[in-house]
C-alpha cells in the first residue's frame, strides 16, 4: 500500500434531457406565439399554418424512408393532396376530409405510375401510409376549427397535450424507475405516464369548465385522460418508426426539438380523439 492520495469518487451525474434546452425553450416559444396568434387573429391563417407543418412534415417522413429505407413515396402528390385535405376538412367537413384522402391515395398511385415497377408496391404503400399518418390526422384539427368556439378547442387541444408530454417529462425524470416499453422507447416509464395522466386531467377539468361552452369539469377529466393515452400512443408510435429506420430525430429544422415530425407526434393521434370528444360532450357547433 502507498502513501499517494486516492483519487476522488466521481460525482453522480444528474439526469439530462439530452437536447440543447436554450435552444428548445427558444424554439417552443416562438412556435407556441405564432400558433396562438394565428389562431385567435383569423381562423384562415390558421388553417394555413396547419397545412404548412403537414407538408413540411410530409418532406421529412419521405425523405427519410428514401434515405433509410430505399421507400420512394411520392411527395408532391402527398403534399399538394395533403394541403387540400385539411382546406376541404375546413371548408367541407368530415365528407371533405374523406373525399380529398381517397383522392390523395389515388394520386399516390398513379403518380408511381411514370416509374419503373419495381418497389411500386412498397412506395404506394408507404404513400398512403404518409397520406393517412399526416394530413389526415392533422385535417381533424381543422375539424375542431369550424365550431362557434373553434379556436378555443383547438387550443384546449394543443395545451392539453403539451401538458400531458410535460407530466410525463417531469414526473419520469423525477421518480421514473419503471420502464413502460423499453424495447421502443427507453426513456419512457410508467410513472411518467400516470404523471402525464394525472397533469393532463387536471388541466383538462380546468380548460372544459372555463374556456369550452357548455363542458363541465367531469368532462374535462375525461378528456385529459384520453389525451394523455393518444399523446403517449402517438409518441411510440413514432418511436417505433423512427427505430425502424435508424435514427433519432425526423429532422433537424427545430434547433433543440428535431424536426416537425418530432413535434408532432403526439399531436396527431390525439387530434382525433379530442375532436371526436368534443362533439360528444358539447356537439359540433
Amino acid at each position: 500500500m502507498t502513501g499517494a492520495p486516492q483519487p476522488a469518487p466521481a460525482a453522480p451525474q444528474k439526469k439530462s434531457a439530452g437536447r440543447d434546452l436554450g435552444a428548445a425553450i427558444g424554439v417552443g416559444v416562438g412556435l407556441g406565439a405564432v400558433i396562438v396568434a394565428s389562431l385567435f387573429i383569423k381562423k384562415a391563417a390558421f388553417v394555413g399554418v396547419i397545412a404548412v407543418a403537414v407538408v413540411v412534415g410530409l418532406w421529412e417522413l419521405t425523405s427519410r424512408l428514401q434515405e433509410r429505407k430505399a421507400i420512394k413515396a411520392p411527395l408532391v402528390p402527398l403534399a399538394v393532396g395533403g394541403a387540400a385535405m385539411v382546406v376541404a376538412g375546413y371548408v367541407r367537413g368530415p365528407e371533405g376530409a374523406w373525399v380529398a384522402m381517397a383522392l390523395t391515395a389515388l394520386a399516390v398511385l398513379v403518380w408511381r405510375m411514370t416509374e419503373p415497377p419495381e418497389g411500386y408496391l412498397k412506395d404506394v404503400t408507404a404513400g398512403v401510409f404518409a397520406a393517412f399518418y399526416v394530413p389526415f390526422l392533422a385535417t381533424f384539427v381543422a375539424l375542431m376549427l369550424t365550431a362557434d368556439d373553434g379556436p378555443w378547442r383547438v387550443f384546449v387541444f394543443l395545451l392539453l397535450t403539451v401538458v400531458s408530454d410535460t407530466g410525463a417529462y417531469a414526473v419520469g425524470w423525477r421518480f421514473g424507475k419503471h420502464k413502460l416499453a423499453p424495447r421502443i422507447s427507453p426513456g419512457k416509464t410508467r410513472e411518467g405516464l400516470l404523471g402525464a395522466a394525472a397533469f393532463a386531467m387536471a388541466a383538462g377539468a380546468l380548460c372544459m369548465h372555463f374556456l369550452i361552452d357548455d363542458g363541465t369539469w367531469w368532462q374535462g377529466v375525461l378528456l385529459g385522460l384520453a389525451v394523455a393515452a393518444s399523446a403517449t400512443l402517438g409518441d411510440l408510435g413514432e418511436s417505433m418508426i423512427k427505430r425502424d429506420l435508424g435514427i433519432k430525430d425526423m429532422g433537424t429544422l427545430l434547433p433543440g426539438h428535431g424536426g416537425i415530425m418530432d413535434r408532432l407526434d403526439s399531436l396527431l393521434p390525439t387530434a382525433p380523439v379530442v375532436w371526436l370528444l368534443l362533439v360528444t360532450f358539447v356537439g359540433s357547433g
